[in-house]
Protein backbone atom coordinates (compact mmCIF):
# COMPACT_ATOMS: atom_id res chain seq x y z
CA UNK A 1 0.00 0.00 0.00
CA UNK A 2 1.22 3.46 -0.82
CA UNK A 3 1.74 5.37 2.07
CA UNK A 4 -0.99 8.65 2.35
CA UNK A 5 -2.49 10.90 4.84
CA UNK A 6 -5.10 11.92 2.42
CA UNK A 7 -7.09 10.65 -0.25
CA UNK A 8 -8.88 13.13 -2.20
CA UNK A 9 -11.38 10.97 -4.49
CA UNK A 10 -13.08 12.93 -6.87
CA UNK A 11 -16.65 12.40 -8.21
CA UNK A 12 -16.68 11.91 -12.14
CA UNK A 13 -19.46 9.37 -12.63
CA UNK A 14 -17.37 7.47 -15.21
CA UNK A 15 -16.26 4.28 -14.63
CA UNK A 16 -13.18 4.65 -16.94
CA UNK A 17 -10.74 7.38 -17.50
CA UNK A 18 -7.51 8.04 -19.18
CA UNK A 19 -4.10 5.78 -18.13
CA UNK A 20 -2.89 9.08 -16.55
CA UNK A 21 -6.01 10.88 -15.02
CA UNK A 22 -4.91 14.54 -15.31
CA UNK A 23 -4.88 14.13 -18.83
CA UNK A 24 -8.38 13.36 -19.03
CA UNK A 25 -10.71 16.69 -21.37
CA UNK A 26 -13.81 16.44 -19.12
CA UNK A 27 -14.19 19.29 -17.37
CA UNK A 28 -13.72 17.33 -13.63
CA UNK A 29 -10.28 16.56 -14.55
CA UNK A 30 -9.31 20.03 -13.84
CA UNK A 31 -9.37 20.07 -10.09
CA UNK A 32 -7.10 16.80 -10.59
CA UNK A 33 -4.54 18.78 -12.31
CA UNK A 34 -4.25 22.03 -10.17
CA UNK A 35 -4.21 19.59 -7.39
CA UNK A 36 -1.11 17.62 -8.79
CA UNK A 37 0.64 20.76 -9.34
CA UNK A 38 -0.19 22.07 -5.99
CA UNK A 39 0.45 19.13 -3.47
CA UNK A 40 2.73 17.01 -5.85
CA UNK A 41 6.77 16.69 -6.54
CA UNK A 42 8.17 20.44 -6.64
CA UNK A 43 4.39 22.03 -5.87
CA UNK A 44 3.40 24.64 -4.00
CA UNK A 45 1.95 22.71 -0.33
CA UNK A 46 4.11 19.90 -1.63
CA UNK A 47 4.78 18.05 1.87
CA UNK A 48 6.79 14.38 2.39
CA UNK A 49 5.05 13.62 5.72
CA UNK A 50 2.17 14.53 4.23
CA UNK A 51 1.48 12.71 1.15
CA UNK A 52 -1.97 13.14 -1.15
CA UNK A 53 -3.28 10.87 -3.15
CA UNK A 54 -5.52 11.85 -5.97
CA UNK A 55 -7.94 9.48 -7.30
CA UNK A 56 -10.95 9.17 -9.59
CA UNK A 57 -14.80 7.88 -8.62
CA UNK A 58 -17.15 6.55 -10.44
CA UNK A 59 -19.44 8.25 -8.10
CA UNK A 60 -21.79 11.09 -9.58
CA UNK A 61 -21.00 14.05 -8.34
CA UNK A 62 -23.45 16.87 -6.65
CA UNK A 63 -25.18 18.80 -9.23
CA UNK A 64 -23.34 22.28 -9.42
CA UNK A 65 -25.38 23.69 -12.62
CA UNK A 66 -26.94 26.54 -10.41
CA UNK A 67 -23.18 27.72 -8.68
CA UNK A 68 -21.41 27.17 -12.50
CA UNK A 69 -23.81 29.02 -14.07
CA UNK A 70 -23.93 32.24 -11.50
CA UNK A 71 -19.94 31.88 -11.45
CA UNK A 72 -19.03 31.06 -15.13
CA UNK A 73 -17.16 28.48 -12.86
CA UNK A 74 -16.78 24.97 -13.22
CA UNK A 75 -16.62 22.67 -10.25
CA UNK A 76 -16.04 19.56 -9.04
CA UNK A 77 -17.19 17.20 -6.12
CA UNK A 78 -14.60 14.99 -3.83
CA UNK A 79 -14.46 12.89 -0.81
CA UNK A 80 -11.54 13.38 1.82
CA UNK A 81 -10.38 9.81 3.26
CA UNK A 82 -9.71 9.27 6.17
CA UNK A 83 -10.91 12.48 7.05
CA UNK A 84 -14.45 11.50 5.66
CA UNK A 85 -15.68 14.48 4.43
CA UNK A 86 -17.67 15.68 1.32
CA UNK A 87 -17.34 18.79 -0.27
CA UNK A 88 -20.17 19.14 -3.12
CA UNK A 89 -18.78 22.07 -4.71
CA UNK A 90 -15.34 22.99 -5.54
CA UNK A 91 -14.71 25.77 -8.56
CA UNK A 92 -11.76 24.72 -10.34
CA UNK A 93 -10.19 27.49 -11.28
CA UNK A 94 -6.39 28.32 -9.51
CA UNK A 95 -7.48 30.54 -6.50
CA UNK A 96 -9.92 28.39 -5.71
CA UNK A 97 -8.26 24.81 -5.97
CA UNK A 98 -5.84 26.76 -3.26
CA UNK A 99 -8.55 27.86 -0.95
CA UNK A 100 -9.70 24.29 -0.95
CA UNK A 101 -5.87 22.55 -0.41
CA UNK A 102 -6.18 25.36 2.39
CA UNK A 103 -9.40 24.85 3.87
CA UNK A 104 -9.85 20.86 4.01
CA UNK A 105 -6.38 18.93 2.46
CA UNK A 106 -3.01 20.56 4.39
CA UNK A 107 -2.10 18.73 7.26
CA UNK A 108 -3.56 20.03 11.12
CA UNK A 109 -0.51 19.70 12.85
CA UNK A 110 3.34 19.29 10.71
CA UNK A 111 5.78 17.03 11.58
CA UNK A 112 8.62 17.77 13.87
CA UNK A 113 11.26 18.19 10.86
CA UNK A 114 9.56 21.18 10.18
CA UNK A 115 10.35 22.65 13.30
CA UNK A 116 13.61 24.22 10.75
CA UNK A 117 11.59 26.47 8.94
CA UNK A 118 10.30 30.00 9.67
CA UNK A 119 6.60 30.58 11.53
CA UNK A 120 5.69 32.30 7.68
CA UNK A 121 7.11 29.28 6.35
CA UNK A 122 5.22 26.66 8.55
CA UNK A 123 1.87 28.84 8.12
CA UNK A 124 1.80 28.01 4.15
CA UNK A 125 1.49 23.99 5.29
CA UNK A 126 -0.54 24.27 7.62
CA UNK A 127 -4.34 24.06 7.29
CA UNK A 128 -7.13 26.85 7.68
CA UNK A 129 -10.02 25.19 8.88
CA UNK A 130 -11.48 28.82 8.97
CA UNK A 131 -11.77 28.24 5.25
CA UNK A 132 -14.08 25.98 5.31
CA UNK A 133 -17.40 28.05 4.99
CA UNK A 134 -16.47 28.88 1.94
CA UNK A 135 -17.35 25.25 0.78
CA UNK A 136 -21.43 25.08 1.65
CA UNK A 137 -22.69 21.79 2.13
CA UNK A 138 -19.60 20.18 3.36
CA UNK A 139 -20.24 17.28 5.66
CA UNK A 140 -18.80 14.97 7.50
CA UNK A 141 -19.28 11.10 5.86
CA UNK A 142 -21.44 8.66 7.56
CA UNK A 143 -21.51 5.58 5.31
CA UNK A 144 -19.36 2.63 4.33
CA UNK A 145 -17.38 3.32 1.38
CA UNK A 146 -16.50 0.20 -0.69
CA UNK A 147 -13.33 1.18 -3.80
CA UNK A 148 -12.65 -0.90 -6.39
CA UNK A 149 -10.32 -0.15 -8.38
CA UNK A 150 -11.89 -0.53 -12.13
CA UNK A 151 -8.99 1.55 -14.32
CA UNK A 152 -9.32 -0.38 -17.59
CA UNK A 153 -7.10 2.17 -19.32
CA UNK A 154 -4.25 1.08 -16.73
CA UNK A 155 -4.54 -2.50 -16.63
CA UNK A 156 -7.00 -4.79 -18.08
CA UNK A 157 -7.06 -6.94 -15.11
CA UNK A 158 -8.49 -4.24 -12.99
CA UNK A 159 -10.81 -3.07 -15.80
CA UNK A 160 -12.29 -6.92 -15.81
CA UNK A 161 -12.36 -7.64 -11.98
CA UNK A 162 -14.07 -4.11 -11.10
CA UNK A 163 -17.34 -4.46 -12.17
CA UNK A 164 -17.66 -7.61 -11.57
CA UNK A 165 -16.81 -6.67 -7.46
CA UNK A 166 -18.43 -4.35 -7.74
CA UNK A 167 -21.82 -5.85 -8.51
CA UNK A 168 -20.76 -8.86 -5.91
CA UNK A 169 -20.51 -5.91 -2.79
CA UNK A 170 -23.93 -4.45 -4.04
CA UNK A 171 -25.42 -7.72 -3.89
CA UNK A 172 -23.88 -9.18 -0.61
CA UNK A 173 -24.38 -5.46 1.37
CA UNK A 174 -28.42 -5.43 0.10
CA UNK A 175 -28.39 -9.06 2.31
CA UNK A 176 -27.02 -7.52 4.96
CA UNK A 177 -29.72 -5.14 4.76
CA UNK A 178 -27.44 -2.17 4.26
CA UNK A 179 -28.45 0.13 1.91
CA UNK A 180 -26.98 1.31 -0.51
CA UNK A 181 -26.67 4.83 -1.73
CA UNK A 182 -26.61 5.90 -5.59
CA UNK A 183 -26.92 9.94 -5.15
CA UNK A 184 -24.70 12.51 -3.91
CA UNK A 185 -24.47 12.78 -0.85
CA UNK A 186 -26.90 15.45 0.54
CA UNK A 187 -26.48 18.00 4.07
CA UNK A 188 -26.83 16.53 7.09
CA UNK A 189 -28.97 18.29 9.89
CA UNK A 190 -27.82 16.63 13.07
CA UNK A 191 -24.98 14.33 13.78
CA UNK A 192 -25.46 10.22 13.07
CA UNK A 193 -25.48 7.95 15.71
CA UNK A 194 -25.54 4.28 14.39
CA UNK A 195 -25.96 3.16 17.39
CA UNK A 196 -29.23 4.11 17.80
CA UNK A 197 -31.67 1.17 17.74
CA UNK A 198 -33.46 1.03 14.33
CA UNK A 199 -30.32 2.54 12.36
CA UNK A 200 -30.28 1.27 9.24
CA UNK A 201 -26.21 1.08 7.73
CA UNK A 202 -26.03 2.90 4.36
CA UNK A 203 -23.00 2.27 2.15
CA UNK A 204 -21.36 3.69 -1.36
CA UNK A 205 -19.84 1.61 -3.85
CA UNK A 206 -17.57 3.11 -6.72
CA UNK A 207 -14.77 2.02 -9.04
CA UNK A 208 -12.12 4.14 -8.70
CA UNK A 209 -8.52 4.75 -11.01
CA UNK A 210 -5.31 2.85 -10.31
CA UNK A 211 -4.20 3.22 -6.80
CA UNK A 212 -1.13 0.83 -7.53
CA UNK A 213 -0.35 -2.74 -7.68
CA UNK A 214 -1.81 -4.23 -10.91
CA UNK A 215 -0.05 -7.35 -9.23
CA UNK A 216 -2.72 -7.29 -6.37
CA UNK A 217 -5.79 -6.98 -8.67
CA UNK A 218 -8.61 -6.76 -7.45
CA UNK A 219 -7.81 -4.18 -5.37
CA UNK A 220 -10.09 -3.38 -2.75
CA UNK A 221 -10.55 -0.50 -0.32
CA UNK A 222 -12.72 -0.50 3.00
CA UNK A 223 -13.25 2.85 4.97
CA UNK A 224 -15.60 2.18 8.15
CA UNK A 225 -16.37 5.88 9.22
CA UNK A 226 -15.80 6.93 12.71
CA UNK A 227 -19.66 7.15 13.16
CA UNK A 228 -19.96 3.28 13.53
CA UNK A 229 -18.57 3.40 17.01
CA UNK A 230 -19.34 -0.62 17.65
CA UNK A 231 -17.12 -1.44 14.32
CA UNK A 232 -13.20 -2.16 16.03
CA UNK A 233 -12.54 -0.48 12.22
CA UNK A 234 -14.54 2.75 12.60
CA UNK A 235 -12.21 5.62 10.95
CA UNK A 236 -10.01 3.70 9.26
CA UNK A 237 -9.45 2.45 5.56
CA UNK A 238 -7.93 -1.07 4.97
CA UNK A 239 -6.76 -2.24 1.62
CA UNK A 240 -7.03 -5.28 0.26
CA UNK A 241 -5.53 -7.14 -3.01
CA UNK A 242 -6.17 -9.76 -5.08
CA UNK A 243 -9.82 -9.89 -4.22
CA UNK A 244 -12.03 -12.42 -6.30
CA UNK A 245 -15.93 -12.90 -6.24
CA UNK A 246 -15.83 -15.88 -4.01
CA UNK A 247 -14.22 -13.59 -1.02
CA UNK A 248 -16.65 -10.56 -1.30
CA UNK A 249 -19.35 -12.14 1.01
CA UNK A 250 -16.64 -12.71 3.65
CA UNK A 251 -15.39 -9.36 3.67
CA UNK A 252 -18.97 -8.17 3.69
CA UNK A 253 -19.41 -10.02 7.39
CA UNK A 254 -15.79 -10.13 8.78
CA UNK A 255 -14.61 -6.66 8.14
CA UNK A 256 -17.69 -4.78 7.21
CA UNK A 257 -20.01 -5.67 9.97
CA UNK A 258 -17.25 -7.33 12.90
CA UNK A 259 -14.54 -4.79 12.18
CA UNK A 260 -12.18 -7.56 11.63
CA UNK A 261 -9.29 -7.41 8.98
CA UNK A 262 -8.51 -10.60 6.51
CA UNK A 263 -5.09 -11.45 6.66
CA UNK A 264 -4.62 -13.25 3.94
CA UNK A 265 -5.93 -10.39 1.69
CA UNK A 266 -4.08 -7.17 3.75
CA UNK A 267 -1.77 -4.84 1.68
CA UNK A 268 -2.27 -2.31 4.66
CA UNK A 269 -4.10 0.47 6.59
CA UNK A 270 -5.03 3.84 7.21
CA UNK A 271 -6.23 5.38 10.63
CA UNK A 272 -7.42 8.37 11.61
CA UNK A 273 -4.47 9.52 12.81
CA UNK A 274 -2.60 8.94 9.35
CA UNK A 275 -0.76 6.19 11.09
CA UNK A 276 -0.54 2.81 8.78
CA UNK A 277 -1.99 -0.25 10.06
CA UNK A 278 -0.08 -3.39 9.75
CA UNK A 279 -0.65 -6.80 10.77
Amino acid sequence: MPTYAEQVLISTGRSNWPSKIDEDECEDSALVRQLRKNLLRDGKYSDPYHNIMLTNSSFPPTDSLVHQIKEATPSASAFLLPSFQYVPTIPTDPPSVENFIKAFVLPAKLHQTHNTLTRAQQNILLRQPDRQKHFPGARPINEILILICGHGNRDARCGTLGPILQAEFEDKLKRQNIALLRDPPVAEAEVVDTAVEGYVPTARVGLISHIGGHKWAGNVIVYIPPSFRGNPLAGKGIWYGRVGPEHVEGIVGKTVLDGKVIKELFRGGIDGEREVITL
